[in-house]
């Protein structure tokens, strides 16, 4: 990123495209010359990192833990070293070593609704505010998150169609059933 926040809000929308490609052009160039790929979604990140082929898993030497990554062969210098920008679920996160050329890296982001600026923090950073999510599905979402998500899909609806939202009819229900339960009561200037 090339500019802060107020510089770019006083450029003209062409001014923002030419800043925009340069500072993408830049980003690629940066993130080509690292000794690794890596791509992400909001809950992982996953790394490739090149070894010479015929590599095998016990020639290798790789350290994953809450807030370090190291990746490189056994008695040489790591490949890719370092603290990473945030912190991981080390139980879930895993490497593996694929045809014998590339160690494929998996880490489990511990705060699944952030994007990384990059993997390692003394490496280059990409503008986070300019990613793309994939559209994601409903199935993908844990349940606590689905739900809340059909939750507010529903209300959203019921809104839009002039009818109570889940909490509104929440609340009808109950005084409903206080109703029944006190007959004696009178609750004719009940708003809800």
């Amino acid at each position: 990123m090339s500019a802060d926040g107020d510089d770019y809000d006083k450029l003209s929308k062409e001014e923002r495209a030419i800043r925009d490609k340069a500072d993408r052009e830049r980003e690629a160039a940066e993130q080509a010359a690292l000794p690794y790929q890596w791509k992400q979604v909001l809950a992982e990140v996953d790394i490739e990192v090149p070894v010479p082929k015929g590599t095998r898993g016990k020639d290798l030497a790789v350290v994953i833990q809450k807030k370090k990554l190291s990746v490189g062969l056994k008695g040489k210098e790591p490949i890719m070293s370092g603290e990473l920008c945030k912190e991981i679920k080390m139980e879930e996160s895993t490497w593996t070593l694929e045809d014998q050329q590339t160690v494929l890296v998996h880490l489990e982001k511990v705060n699944k609704q952030q994007w990384w600026e990059n993997v390692l923090t003394h490496h280059p950073k990409i503008d986070t505010k300019k990613i793309v999510p994939e559209d994601s599905k409903l199935s993908d979402l844990d349940g606590d998150t689905r739900g809340m998500v059909e939750k507010m899909m529903f209300d959203n609806q019921q809104k839009q169609m002039g009818k109570p939202t889940s909490d509104e009819l929440k609340k009808r229900e109950a005084i409903k059933k206080f109703q029944e339960a006190h007959p004696e009561l009178d609750f004719s200037n009940t708003q809800i």
